[in-house]
């Protein structure tokens, strides 16, 4: 019986496997370290990190859906210097790579929570999200146009020396076109998808659920759109994908592996099952050792 080979390497980041909590769906890993050793991961994503301090929207901003919830925290976090004082010292300690999810509404500030997180030394990689609205070009997300996209990731790229990934939205006719754009400004690695826009309706108040109105859907239902998406990008790029959206199990993420994914993020799960992550790690391991594929590598894209 083989032994499988999970390892991975990741714009240059060596993984002991291929799984890793999704931002905004880990915290910053103290609680599920309660479960578990985060070495056991291949790397550690930490939340949207700011400039400054963000609240987030006013509650309510989580609600279940068919298939999955709906969320719209808006960013809430401590700001940069908190995690950079607080945050990834501990992780540090945890011997799993980290990579910081960083947000702005200008390209200035992006620039510099990623100026600060890169000099750090307490970071693998940045993933850089798009998703944010753009208040210097009317709210306009940064993820929609590839221009704008294309100079926000360029600007970024000249103060950040460790891998970057961009992370893209889904809400979006054709995601073709933004993952160019992103590994030509110098990208080293993109992760997809983000949450789509949903909305639900209290029937009784007559009003959306969430303050916000609407909200980010991710789980299950999200899956198929997630997959093929990861499957034309890998057709258009030469550099690593990240997966993500719905995976729940082992088959979920050897799915998102053989659409051309690298590696996946795991988000919503989480919330309904701590120990996802490592037993998402064992059932990939079992289905390879079962199925005698020795690495990853043998899979991965075998449906382009």
């Amino acid at each position: 019986m083989i032994n499988p080979d999970l390892s991975v390497s990741l714009a240059g980041i060596t993984l002991r496997n291929p799984v890793m909590p999704a931002s905004g769906c880990f915290g910053y890993g103290r609680e599920y370290a309660q479960y578990y050793p985060l070495k056991l991961l291949g790397a550690v994503v930490v939340k949207a990190t700011t400039l400054e301090p963000r609240f987030g929207n006013l509650p309510p901003r989580v609600t279940e859906v068919t298939g999955g919830m709906l969320n719209a925290i808006g960013l809430a976090n401590p700001g940069v210097k908190h995690v950079v004082e607080y945050e990834l010292p501990w992780l540090a300690e945890q011997d799993v790579p980290v990579i910081v999810n960083v947000a702005g509404q200008t390209a200035a500030e992006y620039v510099k929570v990623a100026r600060v997180i890169a000099n750090s030394g307490l970071a693998a990689a940045i993933e850089l999200n798009v998703s944010c609205p753009n208040v210097a070009a009317g709210g306009i997300s940064f993820g929609v146009d590839p221009e704008v996209l294309r100079q926000l990731v360029l600007a970024v790229r000249q103060v950040c020396q460790i891998p970057l990934i961009v992370k893209l939205s889904p809400n979006v006719t054709d995601i073709r076109p933004l993952a160019i754009a992103a590994q030509e400004a110098g990208a080293d690695g993109i992760s997809l998808i983000n949450t789509l826009v949903g909305m639900r309706i209290d029937l009784q108040r007559r009003q959306p659920v969430l303050s916000n109105k609407t909200g980010g859907l991710s789980g299950p239902a999200i899956k198929p759109v997630a997959i093929r998406m990861v499957y034309e990008v890998a057709q258009v790029v030469d550099i690593p994908i990240i997966g993500m959206g719905g995976i729940t199990n082992g088959t979920d993420a050897l799915e998102f592996i053989m659409a051309g994914a690298s590696a996946v993020m795991v988000g919503t799960a989480n919330f309904t099952d701590p120990m996802a992550c490592p037993r998402i790690i064992a059932e990939i391991e079992s289905f390879m050792r079962d199925n005698n594929i020795e690495n990853l590598q043998q899979i991965r894209g075998c449906v382009l």
